[in-house]
């Protein structure tokens, strides 16, 4: 009987081991190995015979200690659930994911790009395209004026070609203004206020002094406006360029609050402070273009003025000495009597 225990006690502790490890064994199985087969669970067959007498007496406590694995363990290895398979991924599902997500468009049209502006950049906007609007005004202007007065005085001119004194030229022009008719009026007067006066020489100078008022009056009539031209064209540029820096500026100032260097986040913002130096561009180059093309058509507008006042100085010059012959041809006449 003694030896009957002695023989049966080492299986009963490895049957508890085994009932012990059951679990463990079976929650490893569920992780990393498919779980074994009805063959796999078959005893070894090298495994020593139990006696009816040795099953007897250890089969209880076995059972006993078996009991919560079998608990714990699933049913059968069939009734664990296996993980779905994964759908198949088509080609066009693939290229799919592999594009990029869209991020937000930016409208980058004039417009739009104003209305976002800051308030300054707005401000220096508007003053460009309000100086390109007077650019433009300026020359239309300019234009119909210089080709007014320009066939204006060459028609006086060809008017008063024919006529040999003062007189008779205030008549032909009639009641028509113009700067040929102030010069014909300031020599009349000079000639009448000097009446009674022998020296010509004083008379013909102090109405070459009121010609050249005339002629200078008329010059600077007649460029009227291209100073304001000039100063659209020099300082044009330089508006738009600081309405670019303040732009820009403003856009690196964003680019350290945003925390990011994404061209998509800055782009805006360089492209409205760019627009500035465009409109700054804009206003500057017609401006410079318009007052070299207006200086050269005044210029020969007041050589056409010069010419005037030659004219009428010269009628007056024949008048005097149409007046010192009458006066000696009197004085003759009455010598001779």
């Amino acid at each position: 009987m003694f030896r009957t225990l002695l023989i049966s006690m080492p299986m009963a502790v490895a049957l508890a081991l085994a009932s012990l490890a059951g679990p463990v064994a079976a929650q490893q199985s569920r992780t990393t190995a498919p779980p074994p087969s009805a063959a796999q669970q078959l005893p070894s067959p090298s495994a020593p015979a139990v006696s009816p007498a040795q099953a007897s007496t250890s089969a209880p406590p076995a059972i006993s200690q078996q009991q919560p694995a079998a608990d714990s363990a699933p049913a059968s290895p069939g009734a664990l659930q296996q993980p779905a398979a994964a759908a198949p991924v088509s080609s066009a599902d693939a290229t799919n994911l592999l594009k990029p997500e869209p991020t937000t468009l930016h409208d980058l049209s004039p417009w739009s790009m104003f209305l976002t502006a800051d308030i300054l950049v707005k401000f220096v906007m508007i003053g460009l395209a309000f100086a390109s609007l007077v650019t433009w005004t300026i020359c239309i202007a300019k234009m119909i004026e210089l080709s007014l007065a320009q066939r204006a005085l060459r028609a006086a001119l060809t008017t008063i070609s024919e006529s040999r004194s003062l007189a008779e030229a205030q008549m032909a022009l009639g009641a028509k203004d113009g700067v040929l008719a102030s010069l014909l009026a300031a020599a009349m007067r000079e000639a009448r206020l000097s009446a009674g006066i022998s020296s010509d020489a004083g008379i013909k100078e102090r109405a070459a002094s009121n010609f050249a008022e005339i002629v200078r009056a008329e010059s600077r009539r007649i460029r009227l406006g291209m100073g304001l031209l000039a100063t659209i064209g020099a300082t044009s540029p330089f508006v738009g360029l600081f309405g670019t820096v303040w732009g820009i500026m403003n856009s690196f100032i964003g680019i350290s609050k945003a925390q990011t260097t994404n061209l998509a986040v800055v782009a805006p913002g360089i492209a409205e402070a760019l627009l500035a130096t465009a409109l700054g561009l804009v206003a500057a180059i017609p401006a410079v273009i318009i007052y070299n093309h207006f200086a050269r058509v005044t210029k020969g507008y007041t050589e056409l003025v010069g010419r005037a006042s030659g004219a009428a100085g010269r009628l007056l010059s024949r008048d005097l000495d149409r007046t010192h012959v009458s006066s000696i041809g009197e004085a003759r006449s009455r010598a001779a009597e």
